[in-house]
């Protein structure tokens, strides 16, 4: 079902799932935290995105109100994201889900790989 007609339906968790629809807004969510980072900040710490998917993928995140896009009239210009409160409310799901996935996960299939979604000591993508 494309995003669109996802978005038509008033069950609110269909529209969460549109809001969150791409594997890469979840990790960019949890990479942002409570903080504001630049938009190379963040494509250095999501080494394994494009600069166009995280471009478009910030962009949707702003449409759907998960994060402030806040311009400043600088040379070189400057560009920073933060979450906005409905991001932030986000993150505690989302750290539910990565505890969830630990609990039920296939200890095998891991067992060679560190299936953390995030590095905590340098906070970037592992994939």
């Amino acid at each position: 079902m494309k995003k669109n007609e996802l978005m038509k339906h008033s069950c609110p968790l269909g529209k969460a799932m549109s809001a969150l629809g791409s594997k890469w807004k979840p990790i960019i969510a949890l990479v942002i935290k409570d903080r504001k980072l630049r938009f190379g900040e963040l494509a250095v710490r999501i080494n394994v995105i494009s600069r166009k998917v995280l471009t478009d993928q910030l962009r949707e995140m702003e449409t759907d109100g998960l994060v402030v896009r806040e311009e400043f009239k600088e040379i070189p210009p400057r560009v920073e994201y933060s979450l906005t409160e409905k991001g932030l409310a986000l993150l505690p799901i989302l750290y539910m889900l990565e505890e969830w996935e630990a609990k039920y996960q296939n200890k095998e299939l891991y067992a060679e790989k560190d299936c953390n979604l995030l590095d905590k000591k340098s906070e970037k993508a592992v994939v």
